[in-house]
């Protein structure tokens, strides 16, 4: 029997910063193992490209949700590793709600259209 092609799912728009914070609410981690964490989490249906996650890291580190300090990765090379902050900590609350008003409101229309 053949393999069927799944085809790649896309990001749902404004989901990225959310599951960032709450894969950082489990302690500070480097990009590629934020997005391996998601991956892997997800049953492997989410994939977190680079050119996603580094603008939002960047945007999160700006808005004081997340810090950053250098380490050394698990593979003895030199990464930055993001922590939550308290600011991140509200904010990742705020962005949970959001995403059970809006899910209940899709959920909604689903089941009286």
């Amino acid at each position: 029997m053949p393999m069927k092609f799944m085809p790649k799912i896309g990001m749902p728009m404004g989901a990225l910063a959310m599951l960032i914070l709450r894969v950082l609410r489990s302690g500070s981690l480097h990009g590629y193992a934020i997005a391996q964490r998601i991956h892997v989490l997800s049953s492997d249906v989410l994939q977190v490209e680079e050119g996603a996650l580094y603008p939002a890291l960047q945007k999160m580190l700006l808005k004081g949700w997340v810090t950053s300090e250098w380490g050394i990765s698990e593979t003895n090379r030199k990464v930055r590793f993001y922590s939550l902050t308290a600011v991140g900590r509200k904010q990742l609350e705020v962005e949970l709600s959001e995403y059970d008003r809006v899910t209940e409101a899709i959920r909604t229309v689903l089941r009286t259209a």
